[in-house]
């Protein structure tokens, strides 16, 4: 069997994987984000007077998630394509 043989019958299989991993890190970055806003949330109330604090740090927190999420989503939408 020929390499390219052998590449084009993984290509479906490649595009599915790159379309679950591009759905799953979309997912994971929510649920991660929903997490930080719960934590941020929790100690807002439990510290009222360091609310400006924590909340620069979520923010920040969110930023890194969401771009390591981004990087996860191309490197999906590239498998996909190529």
């Amino acid at each position: 069997m020929s390499l390219l043989t052998v590449f084009l019958a993984a290509g479906p299989i490649a595009s599915a994987g790159g379309a679950i991993g591009a759905g799953l890190a979309a997912v994971g970055a929510g649920i991660g984000i929903g997490q930080i806003g719960k934590g941020a949330v929790e100690a807002i109330a439990r510290q009222p007077e360091a609310s400006n604090d924590i909340r620069g740090n979520m923010i920040l927190t969110a930023a890194l998630v969401e771009g390591a999420a981004l990087f996860a989503i191309i490197v999906g939408f590239l498998a996909m394509v190529l």
